[in-house]
């Protein structure tokens, strides 16, 4: 795809657009000068090219970072130059239409019939609203999450006042359900979270298990797929899929989050929440003197806590996806060759004399350490492995680390004596589908760097 040439496209069709209305000079004020404009920009160019990390390339396999498609930029910069804000009707007519095509995108891809979402600009905004409206159905009562999903559920419920109840989590990294129930029993706990996908290890929660819980003990069902929720299109219990169960069984819970800025190809921020039961819009009921004003519709500002919110992220993401869309074949095919990626590197890291795999990916994220005795030594060395990696001008590799347990070890078959009771290991985001091909250098170049380290 020619980027360049439909950013140019997007300039003249703003200039034909805007002609349209009259012509008219714009404000001296605003004119900064070609000069002024070039010295400025290169020196932004400058700095963002001599401290950034290459998260486009295959060799940044660290954290769960990648640019947009192509398309998503030319839709952004196009609708970007209106400036919509889909707060209101009347603040982005055209690009409300288009959030409301891609939120029903969004909920068909979970199961979802009658529902109620909007976009938002994060997923832990997302968050918040989800576990919002659950404080208002529940007054009074708690929020439960697993200890290894992500700290914005912690974070929200101490902000809107909500006790929230860590759950302990299995070998692999999911709620334990024998533990969730026993809390539920006490009857303190209003809402569940289930993550689909933590962005430590991408364990998937046993959501289908969990769904009896829901009338059992009244509970809400959050479901928190961020970082996992795209891989509903592969969950097909097929080599290169996803279990299914667990997805299929999202459509049964109450509210569900899923970032289009992650596995959705698009830029930050753009994150979407959406509920089963459209009656939830009453929580958002206020009223504004200035804004409604030009249609009796649904505006998204009425089931939104956030005011103004680019449209232009709505007009990315819906061109995005009339190109790749929410099929196997659509923005699937994006998904398995990273989830492949990561099945081959964990065989790959199984028979190495260096390196060892954590666990078994679920998704894409794949954790390994360095075979070493004691859990301080792996910590070391996987301090070093990734320093080292990242600072090699002639064949850089970009690798993150993740803080384990030396029980969590042990629950996973690693024999590490844990002389500290935290050590890191390593941690790589195969996100990217060019990760499929590159694997055999990127393995390479991580099992060289591994022989290399002496760090005992």
């Amino acid at each position: 795809m020619d980027l360049r040439g439909w950013l140019e496209q997007a300039v003249d069709w703003h200039e034909r657009w805007a002609g349209g209305f009259g012509e008219y000079q714009p404000h001296p004020a605003l004119d900064v000068g070609q000069e002024r404009f070039a010295e400025a920009f290169g020196e932004l160019t400058e700095r963002l090219g001599g401290d950034n990390y290459p998260f486009f390339h295959p060799r940044y396999a660290g954290q769960m970072l990648k640019p947009p498609h192509p398309a998503a930029i030319a839709g952004y910069v196009a609708a970007m130059q209106i400036n919509p804000n889909n707060h209101a009707l009347d603040g982005g007519p055209a690009t409300a239409e288009l959030e409301k095509e891609v939120v029903a995108q969004l909920a068909a891809m979970f199961g979802l019939g009658t529902h109620l979402g909007h976009l938002t600009t994060s997923g832990t905004i997302a968050n918040l609203e989800a576990l919002f409206v659950a404080r208002e159905t529940h007054p009074g009562l708690g929020v439960a999450y697993s200890a290894d999903s992500h700290y914005t559920h912690e974070r929200m419920c101490h902000l809107l006042g909500v006790e929230g109840h860590p759950v302990p989590v299995d070998a692999a990294g999911r709620m334990d359900l024998t533990a969730l129930e026993q809390l539920l029993a006490t009857g303190r706990i209003g809402t569940v979270v289930l993550t689909a996908g933590t962005t430590g290890l991408g364990a998937v929660d046993p959501i289908h298990e969990a769904l009896p819980l829901r009338e059992r003990y009244g509970v809400r069902l959050h479901v928190d797929a961020a970082y996992g929720g795209f891989f509903a299109l592969i969950a097909d219990d097929s080599p290169d899929g996803v279990a299914s169960a667990p997805w299929r069984a999202i459509a049964g819970c109450d509210s569900v989050v899923v970032d289009p800025h992650k596995h959705g190809l698009q830029p930050y921020g753009c994150g979407a929440v959406l509920f089963a039961d459209p009656a939830v819009g009453r929580f958002y009921r206020h009223d504004s003197p200035y804004t409604y004003f030009t249609s009796d519709q649904l505006h998204l500002g009425e089931i939104s806590l956030e005011c103004s919110r680019s449209g232009a992220s709505a007009a990315a993401l819906w061109l995005t996806l009339r190109l790749l869309p929410l099929t196997d074949k659509g923005l699937g095919g994006v998904l398995r060759p990273g989830r492949r990626a990561a099945l081959r590197w964990a065989e790959l890291l199984a028979g190495s004399a260096h390196l060892a795999p954590y666990q078994r990916p679920e998704l894409d994220i794949v954790a390994y350490l360095p075979r070493r005795a004691t859990l301080s030594q792996v910590d070391e060395a996987s301090e070093w492995l990734m320093r080292r990696g990242m600072t090699d001008s002639a064949d850089p590799v970009y690798l993150a680390t993740y803080a384990v347990t030396g029980q969590s070890l042990r629950e996973r078959g690693h024999r590490v004596t844990a002389d500290v009771p935290r050590g890191r290991i390593l941690r790589s985001v195969l996100m990217k589908p060019e990760a499929e091909e590159y694997l055999d250098r990127l393995h390479g170049r991580v099992e060289e760097l591994a022989a290399m380290c002496h760090v005992s």
